[in-house]
């Protein structure tokens, strides 16, 4: 039964992608919705990655300097650290993580209140192909901005570590640049903007998926919600083992 549901749901889930992915019947009206759902995405979720990316910056900068605080270490070794820790992992997928809860929540909930308000029945009954019409803008215009979120989260991580060296004694500035300037490998960025984008797409199709298909009341809704954030960060964690294997093998 759980096998059977779940090709169901693969089978489902790429007929819709097949619909959302037609050529658009107007170019320009969706091209505008993509501008406003990068605003409405993106833009908006600034605020809590500028938070978030340079408490934790500081925070990693601080628990990396006490926990290896030995004399046989280089002094780089916490810039080092917390400059990897952040390229690496924590400006792609902890932050999508945390994007899935805000951005999925937020697609599943405004699609999902469409279908049971009936409007997307409205969209069908008058030729459009409400599939690409809703959801195509969403899933690019998420795409698009995920890399510029990430360098934004990657700059202020280091900024929260830079701050650390500047307000305190646990570490000093001089040993924190020469940490973060050692060994830089370009492609680590490169590594993690590919990731997000992928972590971008997963989040924002799977999102619309139970928002398109939430049918029934207010509580579906809330359930279809609930279900795009826990499937899109299981789908998150499971395609950066394939990627981290497939990139940094």
């Amino acid at each position: 039964m759980f096998i059977r549901n779940f090709l169901a749901t693969i089978g489902r889930y790429c007929l819709l992608m097949y619909r959302v992915f037609a050529v658009p019947d107007r170019w320009r009206m969706t091209l505008r919705q993509t501008l406003l759902e990068m605003e409405n995405l993106g833009l908006n979720s600034l605020g809590i990655i500028i938070i978030i990316s340079l408490f934790m910056g500081a925070i990693m900068t601080i628990q990396i300097k006490l926990d290896m605080d030995n004399p046989l270490l280089p002094a780089y070794t916490t810039g080092l650290a917390t400059r990897d820790t952040l390229l690496l992992e924590f400006s792609s997928t902890i932050m999508c993580l945390i994007l899935a809860g805000k951005v999925g929540s937020n697609i599943a909930s405004e699609i999902g209140t469409m279908r049971i308000t009936e409007q997307i029945d409205a969209l069908e009954i008058m030729g459009v192909n409400s599939a690409n019409y809703l959801i195509w803008p969403k899933i690019v215009a998420f795409v698009i901005m995920m890399p510029f979120m990430v360098i934004v989260s990657m700059t202020l991580g280091l900024l929260g570590g830079y701050a650390v060296g500047l307000s305190s004694d646990i570490i000093t500035v001089a040993e924190y640049q020469e940490g973060i300037q050692f060994s830089f490998m370009s492609y680590y960025v490169f590594y993690s903007i590919v990731k997000s984008m992928v972590f971008g797409f997963i989040i924002a199709s799977v999102s619309a998926y139970y928002g398109y298909y939430a049918y029934g009341g207010a509580l579906d809704v809330g359930k279809a919600s609930t279900n795009a954030v826990v499937n899109s960060s299981v789908f998150v964690l499971l395609s950066d083992i394939v990627l981290t294997n497939f990139m940094l093998a």
